[in-house]
């Protein structure tokens, strides 16, 4: 990796190189290098939204999946491809290593269907991306969080002010960096942000490029189990009550959740049932995504402890929730204009 990589958006060399920059001009750099920065990852630049207006292939169900999960379960157990057989229509499943890359695949028509957390859809949607909002799991807080190296002297969130803090852009620990930040009272524009995907960041991490790593599981709790990385802080707060929700939401792109909504609910369905079984049957869960995935089994069992299952579809209370973090995103000028979330709901996509 070269260091280049290890920079974060150019409002923070900017400040680097120039520290009399008023916080406010600082504020506006991030802003707009965060979203040319957001557009480039979803491909939703001038030329690229015409690419969701795709053909949808009655014979074929593309899914998106990252390196966990229900969807991980599912394409390893089988079970929808013996549901779909029986209509002639086969499964081709595609490995993304993080939400906003795999919305890129759903934008541009690589993939019909897919998983990611809360904030991946909000930044799709300010960008124009033609998805919809399918089912979600319930609440999972504890399974992303804030951490840092075991001999780090940083001991709360408010020792974050000035660090160099990695994280995917635009994923789920987005949020939870926003939130936790604000909870704390220090402005988002008071830390570096180092825009990295999960192993670039892990690398970071391992040897002290950056001081703090917001990430979510498995990737979690391998940096607990391997690394000894210190949570510093998860989904929760101290009075025990959900700083962020951390819902895992279940999408597609809207020409295929108009044009099959069948398939769409028999999806659901599939989940549903999935994370029943999983539910009642952790070791069993995480044995066949150990076997799936090749992971440390220590690793996996503690990830799947963390994890929520029981796909359903979302709700009102679920959408406001959505709501609100794209408000706060539309605040922080995180996302270039105000989206309204039910817009995108499979509801809106049937009509």
């Amino acid at each position: 990796m070269t260091s280049s990589s290890l920079s974060p958006v150019a409002g923070e060399s900017n400040q680097s190189r120039h520290p009399q920059i008023g916080s406010q001009r600082r504020r506006r750099i991030l802003a707009a290098a965060l979203v040319l920065a957001t557009g480039l990852a979803y491909g939703l630049l001038p030329g690229r939204a015409e690419a969701q207006s795709k053909n949808v292939d009655p014979k074929v169900l593309r899914i998106g999946y990252q390196k966990y999960g229900t969807l991980t379960l599912l394409k390893a157990r089988g079970t929808l491809e013996k549901r779909l057989a029986p209509q002639g229509i086969t499964v081709k499943w595609t490995e993304f290593p993080a939400g906003p890359q795999l919305l890129e695949g759903l934008n541009v028509g690589a993939i019909d269907f897919g998983t990611v957390g809360e904030a991946p859809p909000i930044f799709a949607q300010a960008a124009g991306a033609q998805l919809a909002y399918i089912g979600n799991e319930p609440p999972a807080p504890t399974a992303e969080a804030i951490v840092v190296p075991k001999g780090s002297a940083i001991k709360s969130v408010a020792d974050l002010r000035g660090k160099r803090v990695a994280l995917n852009k635009g994923s789920n620990v987005h949020y939870l960096l926003v939130r936790q930040l604000e909870k704390a009272g220090i402005p988002y524009s008071d830390i570096q942000p180092v825009y990295l995907p999960p192993a670039d960041a892990r690398a970071a991490f391992e040897r002290g490029a950056v001081d703090a790593w917001v990430i979510w599981d498995p990737f979690l709790a391998a940096a607990e189990k391997q690394l000894g990385a210190r949570v510093l802080a998860d989904g929760r707060g101290a009075d025990g009550k959900n700083v962020v929700s951390n819902h895992q939401f279940y999408l597609a792109s809207r020409p295929y959740a108009q044009a099959k909504p069948e398939i769409v609910k028999l999806l659901l369905d599939e989940l549903a049932s999935l994370g029943a079984w999983a539910e009642k049957n952790p070791k069993d869960a995480s044995a066949v995504l150990t076997g799936e995935l090749g992971l440390d089994p220590a690793v996996l069992d503690l990830a799947v402890s963390r994890f929520s299952y029981g796909a359903r579809p979302v709700s009102a209370d679920v959408l406001a929730e959505q709501q609100r973090i794209a408000d706060v995103f539309h605040s922080l000028k995180l996302i270039p204009k105000p989206i309204k979330v039910s817009d995108a709901s499979w509801q809106q996509a049937q009509r």
